[in-house]
């Protein structure tokens, strides 16, 4: 089976790292809109366009499902590309239900790392108020680490400078769980360990969106440490240089931690 991972840069590779351990005999084609990278900075329009674009691209592969391995595309788009195309589509959702699930045994609050555009959708406020009955979810944007991502800036020290800034002022003893809501974050999941206090529990959508796509393509998601799948890059630029990038980047994420 051949599957299609889109995301607007190298964030979606988080959860092709997590398809690729879980369905290590399956193909997989990964593409970024390279030409519109990052979304999370866009407004709805301009990104639900460059979505549709994409996904039709996309489209014209041999492919027999598609994860969208964006929050913010999700967010955008999902709904459209279901009603526009008869193949299983899997959407990106921060892991608020399962955190405040944490939360609640802790007795703490949670606190959700994601793009400025993806906190402002209804998408993400209606699931907030679906899950978060006593109030413990807190919203932080950071789309500045989504352009260090981009960069493959995984330097402590200028990461560590970055969150101390933006976590100025907040009391982390408050919160038992953080959600990574981008699928870019996720890369700084170790260094985040390391900077963060120890109590403090560092959650994302990749493997429940794994798991939605093994239940939509009837396969069985068994735990692997080999891959014997094949992996093909795309990205709408068409830039040698990106493609190269992507590779770097999912070799950074299967060797450097385990997501």
């Amino acid at each position: 089976m051949r599957i299609a991972l889109f995301d607007s840069g190298i964030g979606g590779l988080t959860v092709l790292t997590e398809a690729m351990r879980r369905l290590p005999k399956e193909d997989f084609l990964y593409f970024a809109d390279t030409l519109h990278v990052p979304y999370g900075t866009k407004t709805l329009p301009e990104v639900k366009r460059f979505v549709q674009e994409s996904v039709n691209t996309i489209m014209q592969e041999e492919i027999q499902a598609l994860v969208v391995a964006c929050n913010t595309a999700t967010s955008a788009a999902i709904e459209e590309l279901r009603r526009t195309y008869d193949i299983p589509i899997i959407g990106m959702e921060p892991a608020v239900k399962p955190a405040v699930k944490r939360s609640q045994a802790a007795g703490k609050r949670v606190l959700v790392f994601a793009t400025s555009l993806t906190l402002s959708l209804s998408k993400y406020t209606d699931l907030v108020a679906r899950v978060d009955d006593h109030k413990v979810v807190d919203s932080m944007p950071l789309p500045e680490l989504v352009q260090y991502c981009e960069q493959l800036q995984f330097d402590r020290d200028e990461i560590e400078r970055y969150f101390n800034r933006k976590l100025s002022g907040i009391d982390l003893a408050q919160y038992s769980t953080i959600v990574l809501g981008c699928t870019h974050f996720p890369y700084y999941k170790s260094l985040l360990q390391q900077i963060l206090p120890p109590h403090i529990e560092l959650i994302d959508g990749s493997h429940g969106t794994v798991e939605r796509l093994c239940s939509l393509i009837g396969c069985s998601a068994t735990p692997s440490k080999g891959y014997s799948g094949h992996i093909e890059f795309r990205c709408s630029d068409g830039n040698p240089a990106y493609l190269d990038k992507m590779a770097r980047a999912l070799d950074y994420l299967q060797t450097q931690y385990t997501l």
